[in-house]
């Protein structure tokens, strides 16, 4: 299903990406599917990491690369971190994820574009791409109705464009 609009978000550190996740979060219910991608480096896991936090997860978040699945209890809904790059679509597909897919919780899935047949038709794709040293452009594609809508309130709001 094509999506309505592509947003954007220029991140110059870790605060304004942090800034960008704290203000999704504000939106997520339980259920919500945010999916990331982007080259290697480009800030995929600080990006999980800042959203953990937002959701008031405790503790050390760090990369699911060799566990592919990581739970964590936040103040107000679970959140699952997934890294689905050394997984083949059979292999992820064998995993079970529609648990964590249509759960109670948020999922965040790095390198989704590996399993996008898997992948739930409402979903936020998040791309990030390197523009320098500190600099991260994120490109958001909503798919579905609540996700464009919270897209729109966030440009209304002045964070995305």
């Amino acid at each position: 299903m094509p999506t309505k609009h592509t947003y954007s978000y220029q991140a110059v550190g870790l605060e304004q990406t942090a800034s960008l996740a704290s203000a999704l979060a504000s939106c997520f219910q339980p259920g919500t599917v945010v999916t990331l991608d982007g080259d290697l480096g480009a800030g995929k896991t600080a990006f999980a990491q800042a959203v953990a936090k937002a959701l008031g997860v405790r503790g050390i978040v760090n990369s699911p690369t060799f566990t592919i699945i990581k739970e964590y209890e936040g103040e107000k809904l679970p959140f699952y971190h997934m890294d689905v790059y050394r997984l083949s679509l059979e292999e992820a597909d064998d995993l079970g994820l529609d648990d964590y897919l249509y759960g109670s919780g948020v999922t965040l899935i790095e390198w989704s574009s590996l399993i996008e047949e898997l992948l739930p038709a409402d979903r936020l794709s998040v791309t990030i791409e390197n523009c320098g040293e500190q600099t991260r452009l994120f490109r958001l594609n909503p798919h579905g109705d609540s996700y464009e809508q919270w897209c729109e309130q966030l440009k209304e709001n002045g964070v995305l464009i």
